[in-house]
């Protein structure tokens, strides 16, 4: 949750294909030879084609081209992409990732999770210095940090900070523009080991900025249809993709947890939810600690058993809160029934699971009024209902938004409630959620945003 893109990249989030190649088109013109031209927050069920590499040829074969799915699990590539690494229809899928072909055996230019690996030590980048990189990383802090208090957020755990995002939260910070309080979960090799290498564990820091564990990724997406799970995708013989084995999972828990690191896995699909729990009740068995809320990140399709589990464990799931509405027209890759075990808010709280609310921004949207709606209603914009009896109360809604966010990072002594002795953050709205028509929650007007008793939105 940097606002980098949304400040320099090319903005795919549009919905024509035209659009699209305008943007690309305009930025190739500005770029060298040989550079990728990037976009950013593409969302192919919301364009009004099937985007493949023919209409990222059309834009320029001079330079390599990549969309990048706002899921963040999936790429398309135009033609000069795909030559300058190398990749033939003949080329394999790799393990964990995947090169998406037509009914011919030509590259669509999709490709999935590790397979795009291949492409990142090819062509040329846009470069900065590090003075510039930092600058940028502030610029983008102090934007997003704005447009988050905007929408009536005081805090949030940012589930993939880098060395340089925790660095552009101390400089927005340093410099006054830091608006809204954030968790981090560290992601990446080299930032992990920092931690580790210096003694930092969970809980470092302070009320703003606060290392609350470290992130791993496990399986694919559930907006791009790529998560793994134990039946196929409708009408497939597709159950999906994992990104790390069962033993990988299994090392990277037991690292971060015997280096006092609270570990956040992201795992969709229940075959993968499986293997993560695997791995918490080995280390809870092996090295047991006194309530150690490890976290499952989306933690999408559930079933009995694993919310038995998930409850003996106390693990804390943050299932994404605005998918079913906003990402309805995906939700017929599952089907019906499958939804009514996706993205479980209600069945969490009926087995007493303090399960906390999740955006994953980008992927979805983060405005905390459109989640309120979602899953409330469950219904996305044309109306259909995903999971009926996954649809939870107002009252319910605002708990796992507020105190049970508190909750996943230790911190519900200090936050989550209007109460004295806690911090001063709280919001004020142009109408209550309770009263308005379930279907218009998203429009409620956000009159203020005060952190620590200060204003730091005010419409």
């Amino acid at each position: 949750m940097s606002g980098d893109n949304e400040l320099y990249a090319v903005n795919a989030n549009v919905p024509r294909v035209r659009e699209l190649q305008a943007a690309l088109k305009a930025k190739a013109e500005k770029t060298p030879p040989g550079q990728w031209v990037e976009g950013v927050m593409f969302d192919d069920t919301k364009l009004d084609t099937v985007l493949t590499k023919k209409e990222l040829d059309e834009v320029t074969r001079d330079h390599p081209v990549v969309v990048n799915h706002r899921g963040g699990h999936t790429s398309w590539y135009n033609s000069k992409a795909f030559e300058l690494a190398g990749i033939t229809n003949d080329t394999p899928d790799p393990d964990h990732g995947r090169f998406f072909r037509d009914e011919t055996g030509e590259h669509t230019g999709r490709v999935a999770e590790r397979a795009r690996g291949v492409f990142a030590n090819v062509g040329t980048r846009e470069t900065f210095t590090p003075e510039e990189q930092r600058e940028r990383g502030r610029n983008g802090m102090r934007h997003i940090s704005g447009l988050l208090t905007a929408a009536g957020l005081t805090s949030v755990h940012d589930a993939g900070a880098s060395r340089g995002r925790i660095q552009a939260y101390e400089d927005a910070r340093a410099n006054g523009e830091l608006r809204h309080r954030a968790g981090f979960l560290a992601r990446g090799d080299e930032t992990i080991a920092g931690f580790k290498a210096a003694g930092i564990h969970y809980g470092f820091g302070d009320e703003w900025i606060r290392l609350v564990g470290v992130k791993y990724g496990a399986d694919g997406s559930a907006s791009e249809r790529t998560m793994r799970m134990s039946t196929p995708y409708v009408g497939t013989d597709d159950y999906g993709i994992l990104t790390m084995t069962e033993q990988e999972i299994q090392d990277a828990v037991e690292d971060a947890w015997r280096h006092d690191l609270r570990v956040a896995v992201h795992a969709n699909g229940d075959v993968t939810i499986d293997l993560v729990l695997k791995a918490y009740e080995r280390v809870q068995r092996e090295w047991p600690r006194p309530d150690p809320r490890n976290r499952i990140e989306h933690c999408s399709l559930v079933n009995p058993d694993l919310l038995t589990r998930i409850k003996a464990l106390g693990v804390v799931p943050a299932p994404f809160w605005t998918y079913a509405h906003y990402h309805g027209e995906k939700w017929k890759a599952y089907g019906d029934e499958k939804m009514n075990w996706m993205f479980a808010h209600k069945s969490f709280l009926e087995y007493g699971i303090p399960v906390a609310g999740a955006s994953d921004y980008g992927p979805g949207p983060f405005e905390p009024l459109m989640a309120i709606q979602s899953m409330v209603t469950r219904k996305d914009f044309s109306g259909h209902v995903w999971g009926p009896k996954q649809r939870v109360t107002v009252d319910e809604a605002l708990t796992i938004g507020t105190i049970n966010g508190a909750y996943a990072s230790h911190e519900e002594h200090i936050k989550g409630s209007i109460t004295a002795g806690k911090l001063a953050d709280f919001v004020m709205m142009a109408d209550d959620p309770h009263e308005v028509n379930p279907d218009e929650i998203k429009n409620i007007r956000i009159v203020r945003t005060v952190v620590g008793g200060k204003a730091m939105y005010e419409a």
